[in-house]
């Protein structure tokens, strides 16, 4: 190990260094979550500019200058200033303290997220209409700004669907908090009210369509889609072609006929999707929850890698990719009950 030692911090460097190394936690192959600009802390983005006190291949460990931010230290050491929040979770700090100095993990560490006595989870929660209404399903404009706003204050951050690939994996960790947004069939309304606060929290989220559905009625159309998807915020993904439940037979179905809806009901979405928008589609979220054998086998061939259900809970590292837990949130759910379906964390039980 290379090292500068400064007088003044001898002492803070030796048990920051140490505490370090006693961690023991999981190294590997060092990547980048793309997280929206907006979502990080509001110090700004500059270059960081003070010394290395320590380094070897995989910490560093960095004594901030004046006007640093996690996010400039980021992007000189980790190539992205989006990475900021790896700084910030693995020193259990929300921003930089003066005097200070932070460890900056070269590698990736943990992938998994796991700990003593926890192993993180990550919340993928799912509405469906937004704006005016009584229905159990419509959450108001005016409910859905105020989780916005919670989860924005209270240090959530929101990360793609398509993030939980490597964490999946083993690969990649993800934030300490992170959690999902979805949305399910595709309604305008995601486009009146969800667009515009996405656009200011800077949150990204996911919209499963059912392509029948698109253009009709109350529905989103091509137009609207595309503008979301431009903004790089929003991702648009199958929920099938028509809504039909995959595992409930017609009347008088046979076995042939059966499987031929049930891959038509999988295959339809993504090539419309792609072909209206030229965008990768290999996520999917099944009618009413459900699935079998038969829907997984036709997920797998139709090149599919992620599917979520309406079982609610966090995902931990070792979740099925095509039984992802999803947490519905309804009109009725107050701001304390919407707290509690955000499950980042379980306990290990040794029992």
């Amino acid at each position: 190990m290379t090292i500068a030692w400064s007088t003044r911090c001898c002492h803070r460097l030796v048990v920051i260094a140490a505490a370090t190394l006693a961690i023991g936690l999981l190294g590997g192959c060092a990547g980048v979550i793309q997280l929206p600009a907006g979502d990080g802390p509001a110090s700004g983005r500059s270059a960081a500019r003070g010394p290395v006190l320590a380094q070897n291949d995989r910490f560093l460990i960095y004594d901030p200058a004046p006007g640093d931010s996690l996010q400039g230290i980021a992007g000189r050491f980790l190539g992205s200033a989006e990475r900021w929040w790896e700084i910030a979770d693995f020193n259990g700090i929300g921003a930089l303290q003066a005097g200070r100095p932070v460890v900056v993990p070269l590698q990736v560490v943990n992938p998994g997220g796991i700990s003593r006595d926890r192993y993180q989870t990550v919340p993928i929660l799912c509405y469906h209409r937004l704006g005016p209404g009584s229905g159990k399903m419509v959450v108001s404009a005016a409910n859905f700004a105020a989780q916005l706003d919670w989860l924005a204050r209270n240090e959530y951050r929101v990360v793609p669907l398509k993030a939980l690939l490597g964490f999946l994996d083993g690969k990649q960790p993800l934030p300490r908090r992170a959690v999902v947004l979805t949305f399910d069939d595709g309604y305008n309304s995601i486009y009146r009210h969800a667009f515009p606060l996405l656009k200011k929290y800077g949150f990204v989220a996911t919209v499963f369509v059912y392509t029948d559905f698109v253009g009709a009625g109350d529905a989103l159309d091509w137009a609207q889609m595309q503008e979301m998807a431009a903004s790089g915020l929003v991702d648009f993904q199958g929920h099938s072609k028509s809504h039909s439940n995959l595992i409930q037979r017609l009347a008088g179905e046979s076995d042939e006929r059966y499987r031929e809806r049930v891959d038509a009901e999988i295959r339809v979405p993504r090539e419309v999707i792609r072909q209206k928008m030229q965008i990768p589609v290999t996520e999917y979220a099944y009618p009413y929850g459900d699935a079998n054998e038969l829907v997984l086998d036709a997920l797998a061939r139709n090149g599919y890698q992620l599917a979520a259900t309406v079982n609610p809970g966090g995902n931990s590292f070792f979740a099925q990719p095509f039984m992802l837990r999803r947490t519905m949130i309804y009109g009725d759910h107050d701001l304390g009950e919407f707290k509690a379906k955000l499950q980042v964390s379980r306990e290990i039980d040794s029992r």
